[in-house]
């Protein structure tokens, strides 16, 4: 390790009175860079970033801790390099000594640079982006350096942000430091840190076992146990780590395919209960997802392990049907009658073996070591190993929905196991499946007849549809019995319409959580031809939402060509699950250049750009151009939600109306304004579910019919070297017309909110510079008689209440034009906006980088005013 770099954490510390690492421990390289962060009671509670690079740790003070939230901006004081072998200390620095203070290991795992450029790069230039794989934090951040100005460079001050991604929250990100209050490697408190008390920590930097190539499991050909076995004694020991009682298992994204290209495993998905098995001393003890003991509820699973040295390992426990395969209701009916005698324990992953924590080696090192085990003892055939398949993932699903099997999981073959959801581990299903809460249940004449369901969706619990089939046999009765003591007087559904169809409901408590099969949704969002599978007894009520699928890059996911027919069912089309009606309705009539274009192709489009576009239209307000009967019959203006808007889709309050707006806040949303017919998306321009706050600023750049779009193009980039002036960054797109939007994100003021008046007269007062200074090329007025030769350049979409076209959203216009994110290279005079439509589009998308970086553009409004002030001033 260079010692120059570490001079200066040397010079602050006194190794003889602190317990701190010195450096001069060697530890080992990794095959991946790995961080940890550091909650540090000193002088002042604050929380440690450490990331690895360059054989050190490059640390940063975070003030007031990490947050999930993309509005926090955190301030982190860049400090010293530290030590690699800094990674595991945990404890107390004595006072006097820098630092001093308890020190606890809040999280830890890995991270890779996301930025253009290498890590060094991006640091040098003050602005890394980078990817965290920890126990506690996941997902983006950036690293921003600030003006040190303010502290006359005695401080390297940086921002650390989140960025918005599916592992981001929208409010209250600080929650994860309240939430999470214990050591990640130890387990303590920060009070039995202080004193002393508990297990020491666990190794994490100086416990790094070798991957050893010839160790890694073939699924072609098998690996001998011996080579295997010999590889790994030629790889470092691993310390030994005592086992916990309960680890936190890994889940999956959902995907609607597997992923593609190699380095992954693919293994059926059980369609049981997930079940972590630990050993120690011979007592077996057998823990749900959540941790419960059910080891009384599976003697025969526990009395089989038995046979099995210490160890922890994961797996599921099923019943099989008659063909061998999976039967969740056979594993409902066992559990209720008590005959578990023929469930089987699927094992496919192994956690500890002894006193060694495998968690840290790939999954394919973890499987073969998991079959060796099983291997060296005699094992009753209730528990089993689950093999799995090296070849193309959609092959391998193909075959198990043939099997009527419930799907696969696909597994990355080199990662570590991570407790959490992690993208590392992909599930996709045969058929479509759901847990539901039961909120009510229907009656007629006394007899049971279904049941009422629905999802949390934030703070609403809303109504998702009946579920009227799969009570066979005892079934119903044992589910009666549980839901007869949570009745309750009045509806527990605070959103979605529920039919009553003459039927006598039952209210009751939303605590039982179901599992159902269903055909797909309805356009007002609710299951079509549901099936009681079975009530998840090891699922909590609050944590049903709606599940949405991982937004897949195109290498796992390629977007939908929009002309693409889908599967009909009684003349309707099924678009991610929703049914459309009229499907072949057409809404932009054919043309000298292309086809016509009808209600289902729209609705395709939508499911095609729907993971790119939904993060520009979330949490927004959103108006829709309705054309029901095409782009040349009538079309009208909707703002508001109706009676009967479907569950898809959000209603949001706005101050000063009563009537509440529509918000798309899904991807399936989008199919469900297709079925309208909506044809054209307008959302507000604010910050993501907060109306009254700017969220980003729209010029409009119009032209007059003899303008040639030459000087479009050239106005924009004169807006854009404006504003960049400014300290704002900018985006273009297309408006699917003859002119163009230069849009630039804003970041929400510390100090106080930024107002729509400030926002509108900044938006106001560039363009008036610009015209005062071309009165012949531009001017700020609507009126058509003074536009003859010139560009409108429009400020008013910044208002609170104006709306501006989504990027990729259609336009009701003559071949289906859409508004496409461009970037800024793709601006020139040849550029024509014609060719970007709902056709061309998904394509195009896929091959382009334009507005990659766009959450990582906000600035300063109030910084952006007070430059303008400044020179406006100094000329």
């Amino acid at each position: 390790m260079p010692s120059d770099k570490l001079s200066t954490y040397k010079a602050k510390r006194d190794f003889e009175a602190t317990q701190e690492p010195s450096g001069s421990v060697d530890v080992k390289a990794s095959n991946r860079l790995r961080f940890v962060i550091q909650k540090h009671d000193a002088s002042r509670l604050h929380y440690d970033l450490r990331l690895e690079l360059d054989g050190v740790f490059k640390s940063w003070a975070v003030t007031r801790g990490p947050s999930l939230d993309p509005h926090d901006k955190r301030l982190a004081v860049e400090v010293e390099d530290h030590p690699l072998d800094y990674g595991d200390f945990e404890g107390t620095i004595p006072k006097g000594q820098y630092g001093g203070g308890t020190v606890m290991l809040w999280d830890r795992g890995h991270w890779e640079p996301e930025g253009k450029g290498s890590a060094q790069q991006q640091l040098k230039k003050g602005d890394l982006k980078f990817q965290l794989d920890g126990k506690r934090l996941k997902g983006s951040f950036v690293l921003v350096r600030m003006d040190s100005d303010r502290f006359k460079g005695k401080r390297n001050n940086w921002l650390l942000i989140k960025h918005r991604d599916a592992t981001s929250v929208e409010k209250d990100g600080a929650a994860v430091l309240e939430e999470n209050v214990t050591s990640v490697a130890s387990g303590r408190t920060m009070d039995e840190i202080a004193a002393g008390k508990g297990r020491k920590p666990r190794p994490f930097m100086l416990e790094q076992p070798a991957v050893n190539a010839d160790a890694v499991w073939d699924s072609k050909s098998g690996l001998a146990a011996d080579k295997r076995k010999a590889a790994r004694a030629k790889a470092p020991a691993a310390k030994h780590a005592d086992m916990p009682d309960f680890i936190a298992p890994q889940l999956c994204q959902t995907l609607s395919r597997p992923p593609g290209g190699k380095g992954w495993l693919h293994e059926i998905k059980f369609d049981g209960y997930r079940i972590q098995m630990r050993v120690s001393g011979g007592k077996v003890t057998l823990r749900t997802r959540k941790g419960l003991d059910w080891t009384k509820r599976y003697p025969a699973i526990a009395a089989a392990a038995e046979a099995l040295p210490d160890t922890i390992i994961d797996g599921e426990v099923c019943a099989l049907d008659h063909n061998g395969a999976p039967d969740f209701a056979a594993l409902q009916a066992a559990l209720s009658e008590g005959k578990t005698g023929e469930l089987v324990y699927f094992a496919f992953d192994l956690l500890f073996d002894g006193g060694e924590d495998l968690r840290r080696l790939p999954l394919e090192e973890r499987k073969a070591r998991l079959q060796d085990l099983f291997a060296s003892v005699d094992l009753d055939d209730n528990i089993r190993f689950v093999e799995h398949f090296e070849t193309a993932g959609d092959a391998v699903l193909r075959s198990a929905c043939r099997l009527h099997l419930e799907g696969i999981i696909s597994k990355q073959s080199g990662a570590p196991y991570t407790s959490g959801r992690s993208a590392s581990w992909a599930k996709s299903k045969c058929r479509a499946g759901h847990e539901v809460v039961i909120g009510g249940y229907a009656t007629t004449n006394g007899r049971f007849r279904s049941l009422l369901v629905g999802v949390h969706r934030g703070k609403s619990f809303v109504y998702t549809g009946r579920v009227g089939t799969g009570f066979g046999g005892k079934k119903g009765e044992t589910l009666l019995a549980a839901l007869e003591p949570l009745e309750i007087s009045s509806s527990p559904f605070t959103s979605g319409l529920v039919s009553k169809r003459g039927d006598k409901i039952v209210w009751i408590k939303p605590e039982l959580v179901a599992e159902i099969e269903f055909a797909g949704w309805t356009a007002d969002g609710l299951v079509r031809q549901a099936a009681f599978k079975g009530l998840r007894e090891d699922k909590a009520a609050g944590e049903v939402e709606a599940e949405k699928p991982a937004d897949a890059d195109t290498e796992v996911l390629e977007p939908t060509p929009a002309g693409r027919r889908s599967s009909r069912r009684a003349g309707k089309a099924n678009v991610m699950g929703l049914l459309i009606s009229n499907p072949d309705k057409v809404l932009w009539p054919a043309t000298d250049d292309a086809e016509e274009i009808t209600k289902e192709e729209l609705a395709r489009y939508y499911e095609a750009v729907g993971p790119w576009m939904i993060n520009h239209i979330r949490g927004r307000p959103c108006s829709i151009i309705r054309a029901p009967d095409g782009i040349g019959g009538e079309k009208f203006f909707q703002r508001h939600a109706m009676q009967g808007t479907s569950n898809l889709l959000e209603r949001v309050e706005v101050f000063g109306d009563r009537k509440p707006y529509l918000q798309i806040d899904r991807v399936e949303g989008l199919a469900a304004v297709a079925q309208l017919g909506a044809v054209e998306l307008h959302p507000w321009n604010c910050e993501p579910h907060q109306p009254e706050l700017p969220g980003r600023l729209v010029f409009d750049i119009d032209p007059a019919p003899d303008v040639p779009f030459a000087s479009v193009v050239q106005a924009a980039h004169e807006l854009k070297e404006r504003l960049e002036q400014l300290g704002l960054v900018t985006f273009c797109k297309t408006t699917g017309g003859k002119g163009l939007h230069v849009v630039t994100p804003l970041k929400a003021g510390k100090r106080r909110k930024l107002t729509w008046d400030e926002a509108k007269g900044f938006a106001h007062a560039v363009c008036m510079t610009m015209a005062s200074e071309s009165p012949d090329r531009y001017l700020t007025k609507m009126s058509k008689k003074l536009r003859e030769g010139r560009i409108f350049l429009d400020y008013l979409r910044n208002d609170r209440m104006s709306t501006a076209v989504a990027p990729l959203s259609p336009r009701a216009r003559e071949g289906a034009t859409v508004s496409m994110p461009l970037t800024w290279s793709q601006v020139r005079k040849n550029l024509d906006p014609k060719r970007f439509t709902l056709r061309t589009v998904p394509a195009l998308l896929s091959k382009t980088e334009a507005w990659a970086d766009y959450c990582d553009g906000e600035r300063s409004l109030e910084d952006a005013i007070s430059a303008a002030q400044r020179t406006r001033k100094a000329s």
